[in-house]
């Protein structure tokens, strides 16, 4: 079983993986690629392809030992109650070819009390089931509400989309998780081009640092959303030669200069924004 302090800070996603049966093998590939190459962290969900990940996950990950591994699902608000979140993870866990989780998180809020799903999770724990919970798209006064809840400080991450092209949680909601001493769980950290207006391989600051370290723009984009040492990204690929250059970016830092002038080119916020979803 794995420490969660132990894993790198960039991990493998899957959204979208598994829906494309003719892709299947390529995404298996990928994802045994990208363990080989030294990824721990497996991010997937009950909702993605209703359950398709979850199950070419599982297979991917059967020629690997469990314990060199740390597994994220998540589940729907609608099953956050205690009639239902056992009986969720079960299946998720049948899926994933597993009997325990490392972490399972609230994929977002919903109208269970989160005193109860809290409440839930904290018993899974003691079963053996999970060994840790977090939550998921929780902007500051969710994740306020969840602190406030018996036991609510046992969450250990929230993750939320972030990348170059979508900053607004740096204004309050990351600065409250500092504060709080909670890791960020950035998904799609790597931004596409339309999401910035333009085409960000292109964009010449990037490709001057890029260049500079000898890199790709997408690279740098990694190495930009974890840079803080406290962000885990989880990109996901299902080409297993990008899975290793994502990795590769684990060797990247950033100097203050270049993060100034990634500043300069696409600003923080200045004022609060409504918590990016995709």
């Amino acid at each position: 079983m794995m420490d969660a302090k132990e894993i790198p800070a960039i991990g493998l996603g899957t959204w979208h993986m598994g829906d494309d049966p003719a892709k299947r093998e390529q995404e298996i590939q990928a994802l045994r690629a990208g363990i080989e190459a030294g990824a721990k962290v497996i991010d997937t969900a009950e909702m993605y392809g209703d359950g398709r990940s979850e199950r070419l996950v599982g297979e991917a990950i059967a020629a690997f030992a469990r314990e060199d591994l740390y597994l994220v699902s998540k589940f729907y608000p609608w099953h956050a109650g205690k009639e239902d979140l056992e009986a969720t993870l079960d299946k998720s866990l049948a899926r994933l070819r597993t009997d325990y989780l490392d972490l399972y998180l609230l994929h977002w809020s919903g109208n269970v009390p989160l005193e109860e799903t809290v409440t839930e999770l904290e018993r899974l724990k003691k079963t053996g089931k999970i060994v840790h919970w977090g939550v998921s798209n929780f902007d500051v006064d969710e994740m306020q509400a969840l602190f406030e809840v018996p036991q609510g400080t046992q969450c250990l991450t929230n993750q939320v989309l972030y990348n170059l092209g979508s900053r607004g949680i740096e204004y309050d909601l990351l600065p409250w998780m500092r504060e709080k001493d909670l890791p960020l769980m950035a998904y799609s950290p790597i931004a596409q081009g339309d999401t910035l207006g333009g085409d960000l391989r292109n964009n010449s600051v990037l490709k001057s640092i890029a260049d500079l370290h000898h890199r790709t723009v997408f690279q740098i984009l990694l190495a930009w959303a974890v840079r803080d040492g406290s962000t885990l990204a989880i990109p996901q690929s299902g080409d297993a030669e990008h899975v290793r250059d994502n990795l590769q970016a684990l060797n990247i830092r950033l100097s203050e200069e270049e993060c100034a002038l990634i500043d300069q080119e696409f600003p923080p916020p200045s004022h609060k924004q409504p918590l990016d979803i995709l």
